[in-house]
C-alpha cells in the first residue's frame, strides 16, 4: 500500500466509526528515514481530527478508539501516528 492509498483509507475508516466536522492527515514519514527501525512499507500519520464526538472523551478514550479503528492499518503499514483532537 503507498501512503496516498494508506491517507484514503485512514480517513474513510475514521469517518465512518466516528463523527467527524473536518480531518486532517499529513505524511511524516521523512522523521524516521533515518532511524534504526524504519521499513521503507511504514509510514509516519499526523491525524489531526476536529470531532465534538471524541471531545467528550479524556484523551486515553479518544486515543484507544482511534487505535482500535485503524487496527489492521497500524500492525501492516504505520510505524508511527500522531493524534490531534480539536
Amino acid at each position: 500500500m503507498n501512503i496516498d492509498e494508506l491517507i484514503v483509507n485512514v480517513k474513510k475508516k475514521l469517518k465512518k466509526n466516528i463523527n467527524i466536522e473536518n480531518i486532517l492527515i499529513e505524511d511524516k514519514t521523512f522523521l524516521h528515514k533515518n532511524h534504526a527501525g524504519h521499513e521503507n512499507n511504514k509510514f509516519h500519520l499526523k491525524i489531526r481530527i476536529e470531532s465534538e464526538e471524541l471531545k467528550k472523551l479524556n484523551r486515553i478514550e479518544s486515543n484507544k478508539k482511534i487505535f482500535k479503528i485503524l487496527d489492521v492499518e497500524l500492525k501492516n503499514h504505520i510505524h508511527s501516528l500522531q493524534i490531534s483532537i480539536n
